[in-house]
């Protein structure tokens, strides 16, 4: 018989971190430090997947990506062929589940330097707000490998800073490997007036060279249904069960929600810290983007340190209305719906 859990409320923690610790956790999620280009599983039915493993091994091996496919903002024409021409980073473009983050992973482990630096699009700018910019600078200046998962653009202020931030660490001789699910021409769109930062957009993506990775959610393709709703009366048991009777965090769904906003999504990884499962009580249907927008921030982080998840009330698969599965930031919800439904199976 299962333990019972001990309990802690992630609504009631507060943490805190420091630049410093920051810059230190600039490292692959756990789950992925094992991560190379040989684990890396080729669906033989999407040539592109192997066709970016290849490209991406010589990148990380050899220097700069070959220019392959013309510009970006050309994306989707019919590929020229190669020229000595060569860019200084290389951005994975695909739908959630393709193994991007694995690639990521994998060209941060085989880039044989000391100084480099991986995490999420949150992380950098999380990292200028603590640090300030020329501090950042500062300390990311010398590096040989800059890794951004999950690139977005979500407000001007990102746009700006990300794009001087990029550009002067590329002038220095930093290299960079970015993954999304939206082309570099297209961040931004839906959310801002793109069209206003058009210049700034243009001058980051020229950074990139776009190697596109086509696929089916490696999450679903051994799921049936959807996200698995917990019973109020099996809860407990089922967290016990969860974290084998360790630590598991038990909150109400819209305590937690209204928390996530007081907490900076920087620190989300800090919430789950000590904890071997998460449950949710009376999960419903958001309809705030704000609010939104930080649980899939904060999914990013529990699904990252593969923790099992519990939840009751509404399926986690339903969470985002279908008003916000129709805009702007479409592939971030649905990304994060992958993610729920794999945890509740966990």
């Amino acid at each position: 018989m299962t333990s019972a859990a001990t309990i802690v409320r992630l609504s009631e923690r507060h943490p805190q971190l420091t630049g410093e610790e920051m810059l230190d956790s600039l490292v692959p999620p756990p789950q992925f430090d094992d991560a190379t280009f040989e684990t890396y599983r080729v669906d033989e039915a999407y040539p592109s997947q192997q066709d970016a493993k290849e490209t991406l091994q010589s990148f990380a091996t050899g220097g700069s990506a070959p220019v392959k496919r013309g510009s970006l903002f050309s994306f989707g024409r019919k590929r020229q062929p190669a020229t000595p021409e060569t860019k200084p980073g290389v951005y994975l473009d695909g739908g959630f589940g393709v193994g991007k983050t694995h690639l990521l992973a994998a060209i941060y482990h085989a880039v044989p330097a000391r100084r480099k630096h991986f995490g999420s699009f949150i992380e950098y700018t999380a990292l200028v707000g603590a640090l300030g910019y020329k501090n950042t600078v500062d300390l990311l200046s010398g590096s040989a490998l800059l890794c951004i998962d999950e690139f977005e653009l979500d407000d001007p202020g990102d746009t700006m800073v990300m794009t001087r931030l990029l550009g002067e660490l590329v002038r220095t001789g930093t290299r960079l490997a970015a993954t999304s699910n939206t082309p570099p021409n297209a961040l931004g769109e839906g959310r801002f007036a793109a069209q206003d930062f058009l210049r700034e957009i243009q001058g980051m993506s020229d950074s990139f060279e776009t190697i596109r990775i086509d696929g089916v959610d490696f999450r679903q393709r051994s799921l049936d249904g959807g996200a698995v709703v917990t019973d109020d009366a099996d809860f407990l048991s089922a967290l016990g069960a969860a974290c084998d009777g360790g630590t598991a965090s038990e909150d109400a769904f819209d305590e937690l929600i209204a928390h996530l906003a007081d907490v900076h999504p920087s620190r989300y990884i800090r919430l789950i810290a000590g904890v071997a499962a998460v449950g949710l009580r009376g999960v419903r249907q958001l309809t705030d983007q704000s609010e939104a927008l930080r649980f899939v921030a904060f999914i990013d982080r529990v699904y990252d340190a593969q923790l099992p998840l519990r939840a009751t009330g509404t399926a986690l698969n339903d969470v985002f209305s279908d008003e916000m599965l129709a805009g702007g930031y479409r592939k971030k919800y649905l990304r994060a719906i992958s993610r729920l439904v794999a945890s509740t199976h966990a």
